[in-house]
């Protein structure tokens, strides 16, 4: 049995087990993140999956405890009529990173592959004409003026996974809010997507721009192997930081600044 093969059938990962590793693993992106800035590094990161293969966990997870002017997370709405008449790559190439930045695709350029060819937003050619290109599209974002780090991670949940999700989608009022029309398509349409998947990775999953599928059944354990391997892909070091001492506060001007606020509006405090 292979090592991916074996953790899939680990027992879920208990919470706290799982929150005591995501603060370590949280730490150490803090540490990536002013290594980032330090360096003038840029990063792209692209999540890709089904609908319900928990992505937004995932860039919860990595981002909760980041600077957002560092980790920038893209999550583009259908486009526009005017983005439709421009270039493909266009509306992706905008929200690149410049330097001392970790831009996260929430979905990205690969829309194309996956959901608009499935559901037939693109046509035959154009859909083609995307998978040859884009490997030489990714080449050059690489080898382009001080590169661009390009991660790309595809979540893979289970068929009986999804339907839990979905079914929990459905019931659940907290929940409700996810279940995106393309949603329920997506479900009766899983072999097309499995096939669509097949095919970007037979055509995208390049030495250069290589794929890495993350198991994502157990939502706990995706999300911390996802942050370790974002830690592995970018080689890192701590930067040294000057101690901080917090300074006094100035007398000179002293009031009673409470006072002050006495007869204004207060919100109610019902906790």
């Amino acid at each position: 049995m292979s090592k991916s093969e074996s953790e899939s059938t680990a027992p879920r990962l208990k919470r706290r087990e799982y929150e005591k590793e995501l603060r370590k693993l949280q730490g150490r992106l803090c540490m990536l993140q002013d290594w980032v800035k330090h360096k003038g590094l840029r990063v792209i990161i692209i999540f890709e999956g089904r609908d319900a293969a928990g992505k937004g966990g995932v860039i919860k997870a990595i981002t909760e405890r980041v600077s957002p002017r560092v980790f920038r997370v893209v999550a583009l709405p259908a486009p526009s009529d005017r983005e439709k008449t421009q270039l493909y790559m266009q509306r992706y190439i905008q929200h690149m990173p410049a330097a001392g930045e970790v831009v996260i695709f929430d979905r990205s350029w690969y829309n194309r592959a996956g959901v608009e060819h499935v559901m037939g937003f693109c046509s035959k050619e154009e859909y083609k004409r995307f998978l040859e290109l884009c490997p030489t599209v990714e080449r050059f974002i690489i080898g382009a003026e001080g590169g661009i780090r390009l991660i790309k991670v595809w979540l893979e949940v289970s068929d009986e996974e999804q339907k839990q999700r979905f079914e929990a989608r459905i019931e659940d009022p907290l929940r409700q809010w996810k279940l995106s029309p393309m949603d329920l398509p997506s479900r009766s349409k899983w072999f097309e997507y499995s096939r669509a998947r097949d095919r970007m990775l037979d055509a995208t999953d390049t030495e250069d721009s290589p794929w890495h599928i993350l198991r994502s059944d157990d939502k706990r354990r995706a999300r911390l192997n996802c942050i370790r391997h974002i830690l592995d892909a970018i080689p890192h070091k701590e930067v040294p930081r000057e101690k901080v001492k917090l300074p006094k506060r100035e007398m000179e001007h002293a009031y009673d600044d409470q006072a002050t606020l006495k007869h204004r509006k207060f919100v109610r405090e019902v906790y």
